[in-house]
């Protein structure tokens, strides 16, 4: 969530703004040296690499805001989000690899930041590490895990998020079914949604939507980066100075980054990408071995998939893309089930010679499983088009539909997993569709124009 205001700002804004600019912006960020005295660190790599993190501050958020967006009870002083942004040499991708806040770990021997405590290597997960030992411990605990340099450290508060999103005049967030957490309030129907700072900061604290728990709502943050990348790009909002500093000012009155992280970096990483749009950018998790294992002591933890995650920061280190290459296609509607799992049996409802072939083959072009034997239903014409469904495939019925706009559903109990879709007189085109999920390549990563609203 927090990594999304922070490279919107930093990265997409710098370019061509102006040195004044981004240099009052630079003088609003709190200082630390996460890198002092390290030791025995990962060789550098190409490109840059900067480690994200968003504590669950919340002091500077009013009673009434905590009380509407279900912000009560005590921060735990530790990382709630830790991302990996991988900026390539060429400044033309950028490479967001999410690490579970819960992942088990061995933090490296340090003394306690809090008590002064003098602590052997042990077993923990990932976010007791900055509780433990602050921004240094979480930066070698995390280098550690992947050998993977980090050249910039970025910290960011929870309680200005609400203000930057409002700021930015909302971020438009798009489901394919009802998302409903009561431990956070969040309550939207499928569909589009054009989320205010509040109910930004609901959808990606969720984390009780469904059984994917803290790793769908790994999920749903990248998503919402991949939004708001993709808004700030296209609206040319940040490009306007005086927007810039407002939105930037807000952001960054939480902000902590290292030393070598100044207005010079900004504007020169500004610069460099100019270009940068949605498509620009890639999201992945690390992969996992186990997604819930209990070990004493510690709790639940997840464990990475020790070949898998290797490969994925060597690939990192390489400065290689994680998403595979697709051609460009044009834009689809999200919808909640993938075409290629629907079977369709198609009919002409219409005098229309070839009209069952002609929606046939539209469907078919994109994704659906269809018979490619459409028939001919025989009477009066149909004015209006229909899909006949089994309930018990519903979702499956829902995401035909959005293919076909205005027509009509109708269950039928007992009818099976095939789709019955009678064209009538007011057909006219079927709309493409895409499952919400795009299907992920070897590192299971999504490029921002993939995930974003249609």
């Amino acid at each position: 969530m927090r990594v999304a205001t922070t490279l919107s700002v930093l990265v997409l804004a710098a370019g061509g703004i102006g040195h004044a600019v981004v240099t009052s912006v630079d003088t609003g960020i709190v200082r630390v040296d996460p890198f002092k005295d390290m030791k025995n660190r990962p060789d550098a790599g190409q490109g840059m690499n900067l480690l994200v993190v968003g504590t669950d501050g919340r002091d500077k958020i009013t009673k009434k805001e905590k009380r509407k967006y279900r912000l009560g009870g005590a921060p735990c002083r530790c990382t709630d989000t830790i991302m990996l942004v991988h900026i390539s040499g060429d400044r033309e991708r950028a490479s967001v690899v999410s690490l579970p806040r819960d992942s088990y770990t061995v933090i490296p021997e340090h003394t306690d930041a809090t008590t002064g405590k003098r602590h052997s290597k042990h077993a923990l997960k990932l976010n007791a590490a900055y509780s433990e030992g602050g921004p240094s411990l979480t930066v070698r605990t995390v280098e550690q895990l992947t050998k993977v340099k980090i050249d910039h450290y970025l910290e960011v508060d929870f309680t200005s998020f609400m203000k930057t999103v409002d700021t930015l005049g909302g971020v438009e967030i798009c489901t394919t079914r009802r998302m409903k957490d009561t431990y956070t309030g969040l309550n939207l129907a499928a569909g589009t949604h054009k989320l205010n700072g509040g109910q930004a900061l609901q959808y990606v604290r969720s984390r009780h939507i469904d059984g994917a728990a803290d790793l769908g709502r790994m999920q749903r943050q990248q998503r919402f980066l991949a939004s708001l990348i993709h808004q700030a790009a296209d609206s040319g909002a940040l490009l306007n100075p005086v927007k810039l500093r407002e939105v930037s000012s807000t952001m960054l009155s939480s902000v902590r980054a290292d030393k070598g992280f100044g207005a010079e970096e900004m504007l020169a990483l500004g610069k460099a990408m100019r270009g940068f749009t949605a498509a620009s950018s890639e999201f992945t998790s690390v992969p996992l071995r186990d997604s819930s294992d209990h070990v004493k002591g510690i709790g639940s933890t997840v464990k990475w998939d020790e070949a898998k995650s290797r490969k994925l920061f060597q690939t990192l280190r390489e400065d290689k893309p994680l998403a595979p290459h697709r051609p460009k296609r044009p834009r689809a509607a999200a919808v909640d089930v993938s075409p290629r799992q629907i079977r369709v049996q198609v009919y002409n409802g219409t005098l229309t010679d070839g009209l069952g072939r002609t929606v046939d083959d539209a469907l078919r072009a994109t994704g659906f499983n269809t018979t490619r034997a459409p028939l001919n239903l025989g009477g009066s014409e149909v004015r209006r088009s229909y899909v006949t469904y089994d309930p018990r495939w519903d979702r499956s019925a829902r995401s035909l539909a959005a293919a076909l706009p205005g027509c009509e559903l109708r269950a039928v109990k007992g009818q099976g997993r095939t789709m019955k879709v009678t064209a009538g007189t007011d057909y006219k085109e079927v709309t493409r569709v895409r499952a919400e999920e795009p299907p992920p390549g070897e590192f299971g990563a999504v490029t921002g124009d993939q995930v974003v609203c249609p």
